[in-house]
């Protein structure tokens, strides 16, 4: 009889079991053929950034290194467990039923008991997690250590940074002990069936919401090979969920609906895409923008919201704008470019508002793509300069938004049910794409700030990102002049 071979589960292998059985399957045997998604890079650095906060609230703590291999680690967390040790353990090492977890942080309290906490990046406990404690609690439980709570650690958005670097106060524990035990209770028959899996051939499973819930699988580009072609125009290009409906009816091709079937914004969609012809109501957007006194500014931000805040006075996932360009169009036609960008490292959030408050005309009109973001943006440079309280919810109040204005007057088919200034741009002026640049979107920018802010970054390379990073910012005001002089038939 053949032997079972022996695969090692961890609470993340369950929780891609759980997620799909198929996304275990290849993460063990064809692990090559997975792709991470984009920003997916950032969002573990900033998981560890985290992590590696959390532990550096307990100096006394202890790391447990799996050197030379994770046995090393079991061997490490018993023999101080043994040994009456007090704690912080970071990485505390369990195994049971040959499923093997690392504790992020675990401590002892005075009664021998242990309180465990798995550090998380977000701002509070969400449903996914349980399954990750909920399997910790059951090996650990197992393997006869008491258990005093089992929380998520999470990060507090009212935590404001009092001194640079003292995070004291961060994070918040939810303690889901007794939810967890719940939970565990039904490990061992889900660790059976991960096994089953692994056992056997590559499973069968079709393509659902589970690709994208509660994560991006990072297998679905290669499961989608194995479908058949679908139709050229979906009706899920129908934009906010607007093809779901028909989908579930079984309709697959948008061309196969009739316009007068659909809401207006979507028949034109329709009529746009079966034409080839866009659909572009010149009077409609000459209208709207005429309401735009002179001179108007054009204006885009760059922000960046780490969890850990960079700043005195930031709290956790706050805006902070790094950046903006401005394209200031006087009423003879002329315009002038501003940009301001900080990468010193110092907090940028004074000298972006007297940047602004010193070329943004009193009089402008200020236009902005998506314009809630930006109003937001102003506010809160309201709130934290304020000196300039009074310029800023001036400009705050004089913001416009040539969004709305695109979407009710322009569509082209290429856009595929999307009016982002990186789908409606293409379809206008596609000498003005990104491909070209360094930068190319909002999570490049945010990375290029955190290199460029680094102090281990080159003078050179930081020349490098600070003219990569204005060229970006630059495209995307002038892209929105582009836009609005194509909508009023000017382009």
């Amino acid at each position: 009889m053949t032997k079972p071979r022996r695969y090692g589960l961890s609470k993340s292998r369950l929780t891609m079991f759980e997620q799909c059985p198929k996304r275990l399957w290849l993460a063990v045997h064809r692990p090559e053929e997975g792709e991470l998604g984009e920003g997916a890079e950032a969002g573990f650095a900033m998981g560890h950034a985290v992590g590696a906060a959390a532990c550096a609230l307990h100096p006394g703590g202890v790391m447990i290194e799996a050197e030379p291999n994770l046995a090393a680690a079991l061997a490490e967390t018993r023999r101080l467990i043994d040994e009456g040790h007090p704690g912080p353990l970071f990485e505390a090492t369990f195994e049971h039923d040959g499923v093997l977890v690392r504790v992020d942080v675990m401590s002892r309290d005075d009664d021998a008991r242990w309180h465990v906490a798995e550090v998380k990046s977000s701002t509070r406990a969400k449903d996914y997690h349980l399954g990750d404690l909920a399997t910790q609690v059951w090996v650990i439980e197992k393997t006869g250590i008491a258990l005093a709570s089992a929380a998520i650690r999470h990060v507090d958005t009212s935590f404001v940074l009092q001194r640079e670097g003292d995070y004291a106060g961060l994070f918040a524990d939810a303690d889901l002990l007794a939810h967890a035990r719940k939970v565990a209770r039904g490990r061992p028959a889900l660790v059976a069936a991960a096994k089953a899996v692994l056992e056997g051939e590559e499973p069968v499973v079709a393509m659902g919401d589970h690709c994208s819930a509660p994560f991006d699988c990072e297998f679905a580009g290669y499961c989608a090979r194995d479908l058949p072609p679908g139709p050229e125009w979906p009706v899920t290009v129908l934009p906010n969920g607007g093809g779901k409906k028909w989908a579930a009816k079984g309709v697959a091709d948008l061309l196969d609906l009739a316009e007068q079937d659909l809401s207006a914004k979507n028949a034109r969609i329709l009529a746009a895409t079966r034409s080839g012809e866009p659909y572009h109501d010149r009077g409609g957007a000459r209208a709207a923008i005429a309401q735009w006194p002179f001179p108007r500014a054009w204006l885009d931000f760059e922000t960046i919201a780490p969890a850990l805040p960079l700043w005195v006075g930031t709290r956790p996932y706050q805006q902070v704008p790094f950046q903006f360009s401005l394209h200031l169009e006087a009423a003879d036609g002329t315009i002038t470019h501003h940009a301001f960008l900080l990468t010193d490292g110092t907090d940028p959030r004074r000298p972006c508002a007297e940047a602004l408050a010193r070329v943004i005309p009193a009089e402008a009109a200020v236009i902005a793509y998506n314009a809630p973001f930006e109003r937001s943006v102003l506010r809160n440079l309201a709130r934290d300069v304020p000196e300039l309280a009074e310029a800023m919810l001036s400009i705050e109040a004089r913001t416009v938004d040539l969004l709305p204005v695109t979407r009710d007057t322009w569509y082209h088919r290429d856009q595929r049910g999307s009016w982002s200034i990186k789908a409606v741009l293409p379809t206008i002026a596609a000498d003005l794409g990104y491909d070209g640049l360094e930068v190319k979107d909002g999570g490049n920018a945010q990375a290029a700030f955190l290199e460029a802010i680094d102090p281990a970054t080159s003078p050179q390379r930081r020349w490098a990102l600070d003219e990569a990073l204005l060229a970006y910012c630059e495209r995307d005001t002038w892209a929105m002049v582009a836009v609005a002089r194509k909508l009023m038939g000017e382009g």
